[in-house]
Parts: structure tokens; C-alpha cells; sequence
């Protein structure tokens, strides 16, 4: 149906053991080298996946959607003649893509700020070499699971930065999103900064179109001449406006909308009603009725990605929706996520807005605290806390397992959500997270100097690490699913904007709405209302009790020591009666498969291109401590 998704490992100017370049050959479809003659990039990708360039002694590559060809490419790389020169030579390339370069021994690689496209690292013997994909150095150094980590993503959505997203895998360290990986021929690495946010001092009137032009742009870019693009069109703003911008660019839609039955949804009447003004579109509908239920195929196994996805709940109906474009010649599709997200912040920015402008941040604390039913303690807490982010993360580790009446107190949140353990989460478990939190309380800095800012470019990270399974999930089928919203210059042009005027107590999403003003029906942009899928997400696990109630028996989340598993039990076994809402148990559920994919797949499938000798999971590349770095960013994070 599909194919391998592309990969890659990016080698050091030196020599590697000879067991590691062993490995990689086999299992390589490309190589290139450096200018000395090293191997520098081993994967597997197709001509449009990676795009190649040299000039001398400069190597370039961009890896994904981007809009520069071969051609442009190698005009850029003979601007460079350092490292420090490879992102102002890129200059405005927009897109989701990896940076890869050679320049006189030395080697950069970054991924994108969404942290859509990621870096991995690890120590091997020679070197440090790193990945597009965790689980390629993990085969490659046999290397064990994280406990820790692993622990983790049981906080799903509350994880703050930086445990976010780390490496599931002990010796393998992820770049934090927005830095880059210099690796030095001497064996030497650091990371560096290589984005930074823009001020947020654009009025509405300004950022408006700058959005409308991203957003543009990142979706002309996935359009191709007579092809069929295949896009959501759930009613809501964000799936709406790429399907209008995507007729503009000339795409052959074929767009689809889910009608769920919970009284007084009005998805479906949006989308028909945006349907009625995209003439040429093909517009399906799918009632839920007629959808493979909620949680279907929980014991089908596949190869797993980097770290557990929450899309298990739906995976079988996303499916049945994808087949559907496929069969009328879609060859990819768009979709919303991310627009929630990037397009408007988190309600903290009122924090730095009392502080800057006092009157107009009392006007907007009391509309959100009228909006969002704060208790008017917690919501002065919050206003006047000036506590810094270390202190604020440290203060979290004491209520890692709240109790649940303590969860439903409506309190504004300060630099970020509360991390979460669900109830069944073990005692052990608290204890390494706890763990994790103190040590990056110690050591790490916040991704932004205002708590609001951080949260906001938190927010659109979580986004774009989303962004990252649905591609990597859907490209083996056949239909690979592109998320623009998480491209850098859309997330850049919303950061650009006066955060009270990108999201405020009286309108819905005010920033995209001017961004799509006269292309967009008014109807549409004037929503407020948002639907949900609570009947059927009850009626799947109802359904699927037999499969849930194995699971509980032979829980991997139990044998790792993460999970509790008498409350595990009670809790797959009775959802109905939990209290905590059902993110929870979907972040616990999306764990567990994940352990149970993994355990079915050990070996990657993006290792194993016809032809190639398959990986043997009981060898084990030579793997030794990661060498000091030259740069403090992650000394003390989180793998």
C-alpha cells in the first residue's frame, strides 16, 4: 500500500567503528559523503524526500517539504563558508524540513522549531552520530527503554518542557527544537540556538495577512498540478481555511467530514455549508454509525514510531476516511491540527499583559476569568505569582498524583499545565518523574522569558511532535498526512503577533479569522461553537471491553513498573466511572500499545528495504557514554 518512510543518520567527520558502518551499509539505500570522502549521510529516501547540493568543500541538504529545488539549493551552498553562514543562506525557505550540512570537517543538523522534524543523538565508538529517528540509533546500539521517560508520557498533554518528547531509549538524547547539533571532526559536539522568536509586537491589522501569506505558501506548497489532494473538513476554522486555500492553489479536492451523533453537533452543517463554496471539490461525508468503532483493532500490531501516539482511539476511522481519497486518487492529505495550537496562546499571556499595559490586562483577566468560571483566588495567584519557571517546575513534582476532586478546580494556569500521573499510575512512577522535574527545575531555562510566550511556543511544539506521528503513521499507508499549520513560518507569523490581539475573552480564534477574511464564508469564520465525540468514544470502549480486560491481565505498563496494576484494572475495566476525563486514559492506552508494538516489531521497518539483510535485534553496535559538550542547553534536561 505504502512505503518505508525515509531515514537517515548523519556521520561525523572521523572515522566510525567499523560494526556500526557495517550495519548502516546493509541496511542503506543512499549514501553521500563528506568532501574528505567519509560517508556524512546513510538512509533511505526518494528524489522529492531529500534534496542535495555541494560547492566545494560545503555540503547541503534539506530533508521533507520544502520549496527549494537542486538547483536553488546549490546557489545557496555557495553562500556557505562556516556553519554560522548555513541558516542566513537558507534565508526564508519555507516548509517542514531537516538542515543538514558539511563544511570543512564540521557538521550541523537541526529539525524544524515545531519539533514536527526531529534530531536524535547517541555516542557509538568513534563518535557521536545522530538520526532523524530514535529508534534508528536505538537498533543500531541495542540500546534498553527509558523507564523514566517512559513514565513520562503517562502525564500525556501536561508533560511540560523539556520532558516533552525526550528519547525513550537510556544513551540516546533528543535536540531540543530549535537548536542545532554541531559536530566537530575532533569528536567534540555541542547544540546552539539556531531560531528565536520573534518580538509579538505586530498589531492584528499587520499579522493578519503575514499569516495568510504562511499559510498560503505552506499549502501551495503540497499542491501539485493535477494531482488530488485529499483534505479534512471538519467545520471548524482551521480545516476549512486550508481547504479554501488549497482550491485557490489549484488542488483536485476530495474532502471529507466525520458527523458525530451527540445532540446539537454542528460539524456537518459548517462543512456543508463551506462545501457549498468550493465548487469542483468532492465533498464525502461520513456518519460515525457507518465508521469502524472507536478503539478498533487496539490488538492489531504495527511498527511503532519514536515514542506512543494518542491516535489509537481513532486509527481504524481515519483509516476507513483515508481509503476513501486514496480510491478517488488522492496522494496526500491536509489536515487542521496545529491550528488550535499556533494560531491563538494559552490564556497566560495575561500575565505579562497586566504587567505591560495594566488596564487593558484587568479587561482581559476579568473577561477570561468570566469565560473560563476561575475561582477568583487562584486567578489572582496566578496574575500576581512571579515566581521563575525552575521554581514553578520544582513546585509541580508535589502534585504529580493529585486527588481527583482536587482536578476539577477551574484555576488558570501559570507557566503551563500541571503535569498529571493518572491515579493508576505506580508509586515508582511518581518517583521518576518527580525526579525528572527537580533535575530540570536545576538546570534548564524556559523557552521564553514571559510565562505566556513559553507556553504559547510550548504549545506549538506539542502541536508539531503531534504533527510527527500523524506523518509517520500515515505515510506507510499510502496517504501521508501534512499538518501546515505546525510549519515554522506559519508558527513564526502567529508568534509575531500582540498576543492580546491574537486570542482575547470575546472571540474565537481572532487572528485566523482576520488572516482568512474574504476566503473564508463569514459563517464559518464566526463559529464559536466546537463539537465532540464523547457518545462514541464511551460506545468503542463499551465495545471493546474483552480486548481492554485482556490487556489489564498482561499489562507491559505493569511488568515495566510504571502502572499500578490493581487501579489499572479498575480503570480499563470501568472507564465510565472515571473522574479525570479521558485524555488520561487515552495517554495510557496509546502507551501500552506502543509496548506492544514494540515488542511485536523489535527490529524497524524503515530498516528493512528489499533486498537488505534483516536486523538482527541481538547484536549490538559498540556504545560508549556521550562525550562532554561545549554547550550547557542540555546538561541537566531530560534525554
Amino acid at each position: 500500500m505504502g512505503s518505508a518512510p525515509t531515514w537517515f543518520v548523519v556521520l561525523p567527520d572521523r572515522e566510525i567503528h567499523s560494526d556500526v558502518m557495517r550495519q548502516l551499509r546493509q541496511r542503506a539505500v543512499q549514501v553521500v559523503s563528506h568532501p574528505s570522502g567519509r560517508p556524512w549521510l546513510v538512509g533511505a529516501w526518494s528524489p522529492d524526500e531529500l534534496t542535495f547540493a555541494a560547492a566545494g568543500e560545503v555540503r547541503l541538504a534539506v530533508a521533507g517539504m520544502c520549496l527549494l529545488t537542486t538547483e536553488e539549493l546549490a546557489i545557496r551552498a555557495r553562500r556557505v563558508h562556516s556553519l554560522a553562514a548555513v541558516e542566513s543562506a537558507l534565508g526564508k525557505a519555507h516548509g517542514s524540513f531537516h538542515v543538514i550540512a558539511s563544511v570543512g570537517g564540521h557538521t550541523y543538523v537541526r529539525g524544524t522549531l515545531s519539533g514536527e522534524r526531529r534530531v536524535y543523538l547517541t555516542a557509538v565508538e568513534g563518535g557521536v552520530i545522530c538520526a532523524d529517528r530514535a529508534r534508528t540509533l536505538a537498533w543500531l546500539t541495542s540500546a534498553e527503554l527509558d523507564t523514566a521517560q517512559l513514565a513520562v508520557r503517562l502525564t500525556g498533554f501536561t508533560a511540560p518542557h523539556p520532558l516533552a518528547g525526550g528519547a525513550l531509549w537510556r544513551g540516546i538524547r533528543r535536540v531540543i527544537p530549535g537548536e542545532a547539533l554541531h559536530l566537530d571532526p575532533g569528536g567534540q559536539w555541542r547544540t546552539a540556538r539556531w531560531w528565536q522568536a520573534p518580538e509579538g509586537e505586530l498589531p492584528l491589522s499587520e499579522a493578519a495577512p503575514a499569516l495568510r501569506q504562511a499559510l498560503r505558501e505552506a499549502v501551495a506548497l503540497r499542491v501539485r498540478p493535477g494531482e488530488v489532494l485529499g483534505a479534512d473538513l471538519s467545520g471548524g476554522m482551521d480545516s476549512t481555511s486550508l481547504c479554501f486555500l488549497a482550491a485557490e492553489a489549484g488542488a483536485r479536492l476530495v474532502t471529507a467530514t466525520l458527523r458525530w451523533t451527540a445532540p446539537g453537533n454542528e460539524d456537518h452543517a459548517y462543512a456543508q455549508h463551506a462545501a457549498e463554496h468550493l465548487p469542483g471539490a468532492e465533498h464525502l461525508v461520513f456518519p460515525s454509525a457507518e465508521l469502524p468503532a472507536h478503539f478498533t483493532g487496539l490488538d492489531d500490531r504495527r511498527d511503532p514510531g519514536d515514542e506512543p501516539s494518542a491516535a489509537l482511539r481513532d486509527r481504524a476511522q481515519q483509516h476507513h476516511l483515508a481509503e476513501a481519497m486514496r480510491a478517488r486518487g488522492a496522494v496526500r492529505r491536509l489536515s487542521g491540527h496545529g491550528g488550535d495550537h499556533v494560531v491563538q496562546p494559552p490564556d497566560a499571556y495575561v500575565h505579562g499583559l497586566l504587567r505591560r499595559s495594566p488596564l487593558v490586562g484587568l479587561r482581559h483577566a476579568a473577561g477570561l476569568r468570566a469565560r473560563r468560571r476561575w475561582q477568583l483566588a487562584a486567578g489572582a495567584r496566578m496574575l500576581l505569582d512571579g515566581h521563575a519557571y525552575g521554581t514553578w517546575l520544582a513546585r509541580t513534582t508535589g502534585q504529580l498524583r493529585a486527588a481527583p476532586a482536587r482536578r476539577v478546580v477551574r484555576a488558570p494556569q501559570g507557566w503551563g499545565l500541571q503535569p498529571q500521573l493518572p491515579p493508576w499510575a505506580s508509586d515508582q512512577a511518581v518517583d521518576l518523574v518527580g525526579e525528572l522535574l527537580r533535575a530540570a527545575a536545576r538546570n534548564v531555562e524556559p523557552l521564553a522569558v514571559e510565562r505566556g510566550r513559553h507556553a504559547w511556543i510550548h504549545q506549538a511544539q506539542e502541536a508539531g511532535r503531534i504533527a510527527g506521528h500523524l506523518a509517520y503513521g500515515t505515510a506507510a499507508e499510502g496517504l501521508p498526512v501534512h499538518s501546515p499549520f505546525c510549519d515554522d513560518a506559519v508558527i513564526n507569523a502567529c508568534l509575531a503577533t500582540l498576543p492580546h490581539e491574537a486570542a482575547t475573552p470575546w472571540s474565537y480564534k481572532p487572528l485566523l479569522a482576520a488572516a482568512m477574511h474574504g476566503l473564508v464564508p463569514t459563517r464559518v469564520l464566526h463559529r464559536t461553537t466546537k463539537d465532540h465525540c464523547g457518545v462514541e468514544w464511551q460506545h468503542g470502549l463499551r465495545l471493546h471491553r474483552r480486548e481492554l480486560a485482556a490487556w489489564a491481565e498482561e499489562s507491559r505498563l505493569v511488568a515495566s513498573g510504571v502502572a499500578n496494576p490493581e487501579l489499572l484494572r479498575r480503570a480499563l475495566l470501568s472507564p465510565g466511572l472515571l473522574r479525570g476525563g479521558s485524555a488520561e486514559l487515552e495517554s495510557t492506552l496509546g502507551a501500552e500499545a506502543w509496548l506492544r508494538d514494540l515488542e511485536a516489531h523489535p527490529a524497524p521497518v524503515h530498516l528493512c528495504h528489499p533486498g537488505a539483510p534483516q536486523p538482527d535485534p541481538d547484536r549490538a553496535a559498540p556504545i560508549r557514554s556521550l562525550p562532554p559538550e561545549h554547550d550547557n542547553s542540555l546538561k541537566g534536561a531530560p534525554s
